[in-house]
């Protein structure tokens, strides 16, 4: 389930800050959401990928990926 919600995320990034594939990927990766998207505990992979994508957006707003 981890992967599908991650491909979600990564085409959302795509298509709404319009960067490349491989920046999409690694603006994910360096994100605190991929942490807790990773981590079984915190039950994110379960929700659906549009309501987790909300989430990387405040993070980007916040400035908290590098």
């Amino acid at each position: 389930m981890k992967e599908g919600v991650a491909t979600d995320l990564v085409e959302y990034l795509i298509k709404d800050l319009n960067v490349s594939l491989s920046e999409a990927l690694n603006i994910l990766y360096n994100s605190e959401l991929f942490s807790k998207l990773s981590n079984p505990a915190t039950g994110l992979y379960y929700q659906g990928s549009r309501y987790v994508y909300t989430f990387l957006q405040h993070e980007l707003r916040c400035g908290v990926i590098g």
